[in-house]
């Protein structure tokens, strides 16, 4: 369903047009209804025809039209097609779904045939790619209209989301930046000496804004025409993008999911005369009057890059060196093209040699973006500053000479970005990995292993855990932040909320139909007892903030039993050992009965008698140990069960500010935090025989809020907002 525009209801009668369908023979048959769409095909053909560009959304819809009568006469490649061209006319009337259905419907034989076709190929890529690598859409169609008055950096950021460019927040602001560096030359007004007023009401020449405020200082404005400018150059891109008909020698020699994302003009260079190519992986020269390709160098091949002078009597061309370890350097005289074509390879040569470093595949997309987005800011601007402009943008050619620890490096497997698409990373509050049915079954999307991210405002993000790629991008639970995750029988996950709800999602529709709704404050933890015997019924039990511990019987949801710790605020996890559970309050560890009945309780005192504040806690039954750390001290505590009246052993965690999360991973303890060192999200992992810190990880630009394992294989952490992201380690 279109949202309907606000000004829809003052249109004149003049826009709306009509299109008369072919008359229906009687009686129906096979055959008549065959003819039929025929005959609506053609009528739509000659509507197509006779309709002019400008009415491109008059277009879209008689491609909309045309595309589904195709599909009902089976001719898909058609029907893909007409929907590739609402890319160019309307795509926010793309039927993604169906467009995936119809693939996937489509024989081997048809589809590898469609692929081959360079009009498809971009098409058909993007619907087979892995979910996580396709950024979330929004589930509301926007009608979108370039502003009319001057904009501030929200409002702009309001309207470069709106308009569907870029979503991240950060880019945003580098690209405001980018678009406020250059004056108009031509703009003789000396704004540091007018009022506000008087610069609100100036008639300006120059293409963006900058005026003094008394109140904020220096701020900065964009005028309708630069957004204008912007956002057609970038739309016109893009279709031309799309348009690129590359010869069938040229893509087999790409891979399944590359695409052209920009062509310099033709030039000359030591391979030959063409247009170099780029795409998302690598840099070639599409020859000259021939279908012929030459590599150029793939970026994470490229050594060096520099700007030289090619002499061509009288003249030195502009000309741009790119060296690499495998071939002799190449040589393309681009002329006025030079500097930004430097300024691309740059980045994405960094953002691929980032991506490597810190096992982050989205570094690449984002640098694309960033690429796509300098394009457009030189584009628009036609100004001698465009270039200094555009290198605003450059973000990992800023960052690319970030050191990674060789142990991290050699330890972290992967990223994942369970935040892609949002305007703003998330913190992962809580990880659960879930394997499967043990039994085995007929292969689908709910046997597979999973992980399930909890982030803020209500929001569960789903993984394949066996490819890492997105299943199933919001499982909305609530508005608040999450705290706690539980897989309580296969088809069940609880989710504990900062609203005091535990929310139980079905695994089969992913959807949360039942909520349990007893405590009163935050539930913090959430332990499984499961005895293992058939005719013993699971039971979960809850904690919340204010001290309460639930015990609820899983298949009839009703409350077993209920207690109350006395004096107590800050109940932030339990566990459960030989009957008994063991709870977290802050300074004090606590062994209580299942009625809430005390039966030994643990603190550590300071140096100037005060105790301890415990972050977080786990017993290792192996060993007969208590194990807990102290956030504040940045020390980890062991103790054996049998005499609780002083620490065991003592490991102290080098440069540790805090700790928030901890887990047992075969003979380790894996332990996560943050480091003192500006906001570090450190890990530290301990071995729990030698007593000693084995590794120190860092990969994280926030605090490590969330560790999981995936079947003693992998540990998993979480950060915070500032990052978003979950690394996936290793285990030795």
């Amino acid at each position: 369903k279109m949202n309907k525009p606000e000004n829809a209801s003052k249109r004149s009668t003049k826009s709306i047009r009509r299109f008369k369908l072919p008359e229906f023979s009687c009686p129906l048959s096979y055959s008549s209804v065959i003819a039929w769409y025929t005959d609506f095909i053609n009528l739509l053909s000659r509507a197509i025809n006779s309709t002019g560009p400008e009415s491109s959304s008059l277009l879209a819809r008689y491609y909309y039209l045309r595309g589904l009568a195709y599909l009902m006469q089976e001719k898909f490649q058609e029907a893909l097609l007409d929907f590739q061209n609402l890319y160019k006319t309307d795509c926010d009337i793309f039927p993604k779904e169906l467009v995936k259905k119809v693939i996937g419907a489509m024989p081997p034989d048809q589809r590898k045939h469609a692929s081959r076709k360079s009009e498809l190929k971009r098409l058909i890529s993007i619907m087979l790619e892995k979910e996580g690598d396709v950024i979330a859409s929004d589930e509301h169609v926007k009608t979108f209209q370039l502003p009319k008055t001057h904009m501030h950096k929200e409002d702009f950021m309001k309207r470069i989301q709106e308009s569907g460019i870029v979503k991240d927040v950060d880019t945003i602001l580098r690209l405001f930046d980018a678009l406020t560096i250059v004056k108009s030359e031509n703009n003789k007004l000396n704004y540091r000496d007018m009022t506000l007023d008087q610069c609100s009401t100036t008639k300006v020449v120059s293409r963006s804004v900058f005026y003094l405020s008394a109140e904020t200082g220096h701020l900065k404005q964009i005028d309708p025409e630069t957004f204008k400018d912007f956002y057609n150059f970038w739309k016109e891109s893009e279709n031309e993008a799309q348009e690129i008909n590359l010869p069938l020698e040229v893509i087999e020699h790409l891979d399944k999911n590359e695409s052209v994302y920009k062509l310099s003009s033709s030039v000359k260079t030591n391979y030959g005369v063409g247009k170099i190519a780029l795409t998302q992986k690598r840099l070639f020269l599409l020859l000259e009057g021939r279908p012929d390709y030459v590599e150029i160098a793939k970026f994470r091949d490229i050594r060096e890059l520099e700007n030289i002078s090619v002499m061509f009597f009288p003249l030195r061309i502009p000309a741009l060196k790119i060296k690499t370890t495998l071939k002799e350097p190449f040589v393309g005289n681009l002329k006025n093209e030079r500097d930004l074509w430097q300024l691309i390879v740059k980045e994405m040569w960094a953002g691929k040699t980032m991506a490597d470093k810190h096992k982050d595949p989205q570094y690449i997309q984002h640098a694309l973006t960033n690429v796509l987005l300098m394009d457009a800011v030189v584009g628009c601007m036609q100004s001698p500053r465009a270039i200094y402009a555009a290198s605003k943008l450059a973000y990992f050619d800023q960052m690319k000479n970030m050191v990674v620890p060789k142990t991290t490096s050699e330890t972290l497997k992967h990223k994942i970005n369970p935040s892609a698409g949002q305007t703003n990373p998330q913190a992962v509050n809580a990880l659960l990995y879930t394997p499967g049915p043990a039994v085995h079954q007929e292969e689908d999307e709910n046997t597979k292993p999973r992980l399930w991210c909890a982030l803020s405002e209500g929001k569960v993000v789903l993984f394949n855990a066996a490819t890492w790629s997105i299943q199933q991008h919001c499982i909305q639970v609530g508005n608040s932040k999450l705290n706690c995750m539980l897989g309580v029988e296969f088809s069940q996950i609880w989710v504990g909320s900062q609203d005091s709800c535990i929310y139980i999602i079905n695994t089969r529709s992913m959807s949360c139909n039942k909520q349990l709704t007893e405590h009163c404050t935050d539930v913090t933890d959430m332990v499984l007892e499961d005895q293992g015997s058939k005719l013993s019924q699971k039971q979960v039990h809850s904690c919340s903030l204010d001290g309460r511990v639930i015990c609820w019987d899983v298949n009839t949801l009703e409350i077993k039993t209920d207690f109350q710790l006395p004096n107590c605020h800050k109940l932030t996890a339990i566990k459960l050992h030989n009957s008994t559970l063991w709870c977290c309050v802050g300074d004090a560890l606590l062994e209580v009965k299942k009625n809430g009945q005390l039966l030994r309780k643990v603190t550590l005192e300071n140096p100037k008698g005060s105790h301890a504040y415990f972050s977080c806690f786990l017993i290792f039954p192996e060993k007969n140990q208590l194990v807990a750390t102290c956030g504040d001290k940045g020390e980890v505590c062991i103790w054996d069960m049998k005499d609780l009246s002083k620490p065991l052993q003592k490991v102290q965690l080098q440069d540790c500010r805090s700790i928030s999360c901890m887990i047992l991973v075969k003979n380790q303890l894996w332990i996560g935090g943050k480091g003192s060192d500006k906001v570090r999200g450190k890990i530290y992992v301990v071995d729990i025989f030698k007593y000693c810190v084995e590794k120190e990880l860092v990969a994280h630009v926030d605090m490590v809020r969330a560790l999981c394992c995936t079947e003693d294989r992998y540990v998993l952490s979480g950060a915070g907002r500032e990052d978003g992201k979950i690394a996936i380690w290793k285990v030795e």
